[in-house]
């Protein structure tokens, strides 16, 4: 069984930028370079996986405009998620903890 050493990513990291850059589809992409598509698509995915988490977009409220949940939680960070479910996270808290519960709460549909 092969080792995926760092020649491999670093091949793999190439391959898929290159596609991207191409404009072509990855059937067309992997035909001409005689790559298997699935082996290509396994990549890619390993690759995104491996990859910096995807920017969290922040908005900011003023003091006058805070929720009436939030009212009283002086320093509190309110976490909005794209289901539409929030989490007050008070200062002190733990980090791996968050986490966690963010994990949790994201995998559910």
């Amino acid at each position: 069984m092969r080792t995926r050493g760092p020649e491999a990513w670093t091949k793999w990291r190439e391959l898929v930028a290159e596609q991207e850059r191409s404009g072509q589809s990855v059937a067309a992409f992997c035909r001409a370079r005689g790559l298997s598509p699935s082996h290509f698509f396994a990549w890619k995915k390993r690759l995104i996986l491996a990859g910096p988490q995807p920017f969290v977009e922040v908005h900011l409220v003023d003091a006058g405009g805070a929720t009436q949940a939030a009212a009283g939680h002086g320093s509190a960070i309110e976490i909005r998620l794209p289901t539409g479910r929030s989490l007050l996270v008070e200062p002190g808290f733990d980090p791996n903890h968050l986490r966690a519960l963010l994990a949790v709460l994201e995998s559910r549909v």
